[in-house]
This record gives C-alpha cells, sequence and structure tokens, in this order.
C-alpha cells in the first residue's frame, strides 16, 4: 500500500435527518439549512435518496441526467468549499432508471456511482437497473470508495482491490434491521484496513417503515469515531491519514488477502 504519511487529515460531515416524502423541492430547502453547520468539512454525506426517500416509483419520480438535484448539488459544493455526495432516482442516459450516488465536487464536477445490489425485498430490482462497476473518488489525496444502502451486505463487492482509505456508506437502512447494520459496519472496516463512514435517515417515511439512525464513523480497527444514534443534525469528525498508515504497516493483513477480478 501507498504512503500515507503526507496526507492531511480528512474533515468529515455526515447528515443524518428526516426526509420529506415523494417532495424534492422540500428536502432541498431543509438540507440547505442543515449544510449550514457542514462548514468545515471536505466531503458532506447526505443519506440515499435524499430528495424523495425510498421510493419505488421510478418512472414518475426520475430526474434526467444533469438534473435538479446535480445542479443543487453543484451549488452546495460551491458554497460549502467541499465535496457533497447523497443518492437520487435518475433516468440514464439510456433510459434506465439508477438509484445513483451523485458526488459534486467544488470545483464544477459531477461524478456518479450506481447502485450494484437492488433491495429486491421492497421490489427495487424490478423498478431500477443495477450498477456495472465500483468506483474510487479522491479528496485531499484521500482515496474514497462510495456504496449503497444493500451493497453494505455483499463482502465481496465492498472489498477493497483499489487501496481504499475511506468506504463511504448512504443509505435508507430501516430500524427493523438496524443490528444488521451495526455488525456489517465494523466488518467492513475491519477486513479492509480502512475507515468506513455511513450515513442513515431517521423518522417514518411514506410507507410508514420506521429509521433509527445510527449513522458512524469507525477506524480502521472498526472501533466507533462518532455514533449519531437516532439524533437529527449533522456530526463531524476528522480521520487522520498517519493513523491509518501505521496501523497498516503495523498489521499487513492484505498482504495475504485473495486476488479475484470482479465481473
Amino acid at each position: 500500500m501507498r504512503d500515507l504519511s503526507g496526507l492531511p487529515d480528512l474533515n468529515l460531515a455526515l447528515v443524518q435527518t428526516t426526509l420529506v416524502w415523494h417532495d424534492p423541492a422540500a428536502n432541498f430547502e431543509h438540507f440547505e439549512e442543515l449544510l449550514e453547520h457542514a462548514r468545515g468539512a471536505d466531503l458532506v454525506v447526505l443519506p440515499e435518496m435524499f430528495t424523495t426517500g425510498f421510493s419505488m416509483e421510478s418512472e414518475t419520480l426520475a430526474e434526467p441526467e444533469s438534473g435538479p438535484t446535480t445542479h443543487w448539488l453543484r451549488s452546495q459544493a460551491l458554497k460549502l468549499n467541499a465535496v457533497v455526495t447523497g443518492s437520487v432516482i435518475v433516468q440514464a442516459a439510456d433510459g434506465s432508471h439508477r438509484n445513483r450516488l451523485l458526488w459534486a465536487r467544488p470545483d464544477g464536477e459531477v461524478l456518479h456511482y450506481d447502485k450494484r445490489h437492488l433491495f429486491r425485498m421492497a421490489g427495487e430490482h424490478e423498478h431500477f437497473t443495477p450498477g456495472e462497476r465500483q468506483v474510487q473518488f479522491e479528496v485531499k489525496g484521500w482515496r474514497i470508495r462510495p456504496l449503497i444502502c444493500y451493497d453494505l451486505r455483499f463482502p465481496v463487492w465492498s472489498c477493497d482491490p483499489h487501496d481504499t482509505d475511506l468506504l463511504l456508506y448512504t443509505a435508507n437502512w430501516p430500524g427493523a434491521r438496524r443490528l444488521h447494520w451495526n455488525r456489517l459496519l465494523p466488518a467492513r472496516a475491519i477486513e479492509n484496513l480502512c475507515y468506513v463512514g455511513a450515513v442513515n435517515r431517521v423518522g417514518t417515511d411514506g410507507k410508514g417503515l420506521v429509521y433509527t439512525g445510527d449513522s458512524h464513523v469507525l477506524d480502521f480497527q472498526g472501533e466507533s469515531l462518532l455514533s449519531a444514534g437516532e439524533a437529527d443534525g449533522v456530526f463531524q469528525v476528522s480521520l487522520s491519514a498517519s493513523q491509518l498508515g501505521a496501523y497498516r504497516e503495523r498489521f499487513p493483513a492484505y498482504m495475504d488477502a485473495d486476488n479475484f477480478d470482479l465481473t
């Protein structure tokens, strides 16, 4: 793995809050108020489908590529001088509907990751097309790989062939399965020798599902650096690249990892 000693700390902000069902304009307004408390962060993370809630009404709610949410995220990234990211329902250029994480940089560029594992228990696989590839983005030299909600359950897809420093999960993970969420996140940190950041929502959605938050930041040993519980708000933490690099030197389990290709 590469030398991390020269990298600056990364300031991470997680936005855990309620979502207004099927009302992007109301959610934009709500998040604009919250993001005032995220100033100073390098990377700001919003929940999955943060403009609508976790809805299967893709045909009526999908926005085009470079649609309103893209422009809104771009403006927020510029205002905060930070990357701002979260997922939204998008109709791709090929006509398919995607649960797409948008990664808006302060220089105006917007990148994306499409959710790979679609939650069949809610019928997501019947309304959306899965993503085909992992992606990795950089912030201040940190290598960051975004994933979305149900992706967390699949260790092969989460497994790190890219020398990732931070695995990032954005989610609408119901409280009925919070035990799974709270156990899988530390596992991903431990097995990948990296930090894990995870944002969930709180409140009740339009289908009556209750969400209990538990947004977290975990270090490379699965130890908690931040735990939001069921609170509504913006939560910030600073991550140390030097500590991550030192741990990998002391415990280089990655050298014995199995080689494989994802197809």
